[in-house]
């Protein structure tokens, strides 16, 4: 069975509540239709670093996206990980303000997740930062996982 890292856009999309934009909307109603249809197919992780994301913002959001990541195995984010975000965002790869996503490509390379499924677009599932990305982490003998969002495993 597939391994999946649950990024924190993921959670959050699931549990916001609805958009008033069409096409927001749609990507809620995709991930509330992926986890409810499709998220038993795989062994869902997350991370302490999503754990921390979450808990970010309103108190009931919070509570939501807590509850929502309940029961899933929780990566750590140790020392090395740690090291190697930093080494990405020194390198360019990602701007300063995506050191989280950083650490989420990292943890779920290092873990030898499948799948890092995630909303973010601009940092995560692009495929011009990808490649570089891909280089980086076999340049450190890890293997950046499969980054895409619900859209693309949906119904499969």
């Amino acid at each position: 069975m597939e391994t999946i890292y649950i990024e924190t856009t993921v959670v959050s999309y699931l549990v916001a509540n609805p958009s008033r934009d069409s096409i927001l909307a749609a990507h809620q109603q995709l991930t509330r239709q992926w986890w409810q249809d499709e998220r038993q197919r795989y062994v869902c992780v997350t991370s302490s670093e999503v754990l921390r994301e979450a808990g970010l913002g309103d108190a009931e959001m919070r509570r939501r996206r807590a509850e929502a990541l309940a029961g899933l195995t929780v990566l750590m984010v140790d020392d090395s990980a740690r090291e190697l975000a930093r080494a990405i965002l020194a390198e360019r790869l990602l701007p300063p303000a995506a050191s989280s996503d950083a650490i989420h490509a990292v943890v779920a390379a290092q873990n030898r997740v499948n799948i890092l499924l995630t909303w973010n677009c601009r940092h995560l599932a692009n495929p011009h930062l990808l490649a570089k990305l891909r280089m980086f982490m076999a340049a450190h003998g890890l293997v950046l996982p499969e980054v895409c969002t619900p859209i693309e495993i949906v119904g499969e």
